[in-house]
C-alpha cells in the first residue's frame, strides 16, 4: 500500500476509472452480441437496428479513450459487412 497522500489518491481515481472503462467495453460487447444473435437468425430488420446501437456504443467508447480509433472501425466496418450479407 502506498504511504504518499497523492500516491492514494492515484490508486483510487485509477480504480474509479478502470470500473468505468470496464462497464463501457462491457456494454459494447453486449451491442455487438444482439447484433451477432440477430444475424444468425436471419433478422436483417432486427440486425440493422442492433447495428445502429451498437455502432453508437462502439463510437461513444472510442469517444471516450476506452478503445482506440481504428479498434472502433473495425468492429464496426465488420458488424456492417455481415448486416448486408444477410438475405
Amino acid at each position: 500500500m502506498a504511504n504518499i497522500k497523492s500516491a492514494k489518491k492515484r490508486i483510487l481515481t485509477n480504480q474509479k476509472k478502470a470500473a468505468r472503462n470496464q462497464a463501457v467495453k462491457s456494454g459494447v460487447k453486449t451491442a455487438i452480441k444482439k447484433v451477432r444473435v440477430a444475424i444468425e437468425a436471419g433478422n436483417k430488420d432486427e440486425a440493422a437496428k442492433a447495428l445502429l446501437s451498437a455502432t453508437s456504443a462502439i463510437d461513444k467508447a472510442e469517444s471516450k479513450g476506452v478503445i482506440k480509433k481504428n479498434t472502433a472501425s473495425r468492429k464496426v466496418s465488420r458488424l456492417a459487412q455481415a448486416v448486408n450479407k444477410i438475405q
